[in-house]
C-alpha cells in the first residue's frame, strides 16, 4: 500500500519490501507452535495470548498444553471455579491473568453462547480483553486486518522504520498510527504480517544482541544503516524478582495451589521470614481476589 499517515514511517523504508521480505522469512523459520496450528482454534489463540503476556515461550508451552487438554473450550473452563484456573496456572506468573481469563470464558460462554467472537468490538468488551489481546485474536485466529502492537514488534518498527534502538515504554499514538500505515490491505497478508514482524523480533530482531545478519530486512532497517545509534531515553532497567513482593506472593500462592482444601495462616507464615511483607503480599493477594480468606484465619484459591 501507498504510504499514509504523511511522514509516519521512513521515506526509504517501502511497506511492500517489508511485507514480502518478513512474510517470506516467516514461512521459512517460524516455530511450529501449538497456538499457531489449524486445530488450535480461536480459544487456543486467546489462551496463548494471554499466557504469553511477560512469559517465554519456553514456560508456556507445558502449561498450554495441559489446560486445553483439561479446558478445550470456554465453557469448560467457565464451569470451574476460577480458583481452579489458578491452580492450573502454576508458576506462569502475574496470576491474575489467570482470573481474567476464567472472566472471559465466563462471559464467552454466557454472551456468545460459547464461542469466542471474531467481531473486534465484542472481543474488546470481553472481561480482561485488552486492546492488543482484542487485535491478535482477531488476527491470528480469524485473519483479520488489525495492527498488533506487542513488545517484540514495536522494537522491529522502531529499528527498521523510526531508526531507534528501543520503542517508547508505554505504547504512543505515533506507533499506532505507524503500525496502521505499515498494515497490508489484504486482511489475510495482513495476518500473516502481523505473525510474522512479532516472530521477527522474537528471533532475531531481539531487545539484546540482535542478529543483524540474519535479518530479512537488514538492508532497509533505518536503524542499522543510521550506524545503530544508542538508546537516548531513560535507562531501561530489568525485572527484580527476588525479595520482591512478587516473590512472597508466589509463595504464598504455591501453598493454596497444592493443597486440596484451605489451609491455615501458620502454613502460610512458614513460606517467609518477615511478617509484614508477608502480611502485605497476603492482603494484596486477597483484594486481587486471588486468594479468599475463610474463618478462624484459613485460606483457600477463590471459589466464586
Amino acid at each position: 500500500m501507498p504510504m499514509t499517515e504523511k511522514n509516519a514511517t521512513n521515506p526509504t523504508t517501502e511497506p511492500a519490501v517489508l511485507h514480502e521480505s518478513v512474510i517470506g522469512w516467516f514461512g521459512e523459520h517460524a516455530r511450529d507452535l501449538p497456538w499457531r496450528r489449524p486445530d488450535a482454534g480461536a480459544w487456543g489463540v486467546m489462551v496463548s495470548e494471554f499466557m504469553l503476556q511477560q512469559t517465554p515461550v519456553s514456560r508456556v508451552l507445558p502449561v498450554y498444553e495441559q489446560w486445553l487438554a483439561r479446558w478445550p473450550r470456554p465453557a469448560d473452563l467457565a464451569a470451574e471455579a476460577p480458583g481452579e484456573a489458578v491452580r492450573a496456572w502454576g508458576r506462569l506468573g502475574y496470576p491474575r491473568r489467570a482470573l481474567r481469563l476464567h472472566g472471559a470464558a465466563v462471559a464467552i460462554t454466557e454472551r456468545h453462547g460459547g464461542d469466542v467472537p471474531a467481531d473486534h468490538g465484542q472481543l474488546l468488551s470481553l472481561p480482561g480483553i485488552g486492546e492488543y489481546t482484542a487485535a491478535a485474536v482477531a488476527s491470528f485466529a480469524y485473519e483479520q486486518r488489525h495492527a498488533v502492537l506487542d513488545t517484540n514488534v514495536r522494537r522491529v518498527f522502531a529499528r527498521a522504520v523510526t531508526g531507534v534502538q528501543y520503542p517508547p515504554t508505554a505504547t504512543t499514538a505515533a506507533e499506532r498510527r505507524l503500525a496502521r500505515a505499515l498494515l497490508p490491505e489484504d486482511e489475510a497478508t495482513a495476518a500473516r504480517w502481523a505473525a510474522a514482524s512479532m516472530e521477527l523480533g522474537a528471533l532475531v530482531c531481539t531487545a539484546k544482541n540482535e542478529a543483524c545478519l540474519r535479518c530479512p530486512i537488514a538492508a532497509q532497517c533505518a536503524w542499522r544503516l543510521a550506524g545503530k545509534p544508542a538508546h537516548e531515553g531513560p535507562a531501561r532497567r530489568g525485572q527484580t524478582y527476588a525479595g520482591t513482593d512478587r516473590q512472597v506472593r508466589g509463595r504464598l500462592l504455591a501453598v493454596l495451589r497444592e493443597a486440596t482444601g484451605s489451609v491455615p495462616q501458620s502454613a502460610l507464615d512458614a513460606v517467609w521470614h518477615e511478617p509484614v511483607q508477608r502480611a502485605r503480599a497476603l492482603d494484596g493477594l486477597v483484594a486481587d481476589g486471588l486468594v479468599e480468606p475463610l474463618e478462624n484465619g484459613f485460606y483457600r484459591l477463590p471459589q466464586s
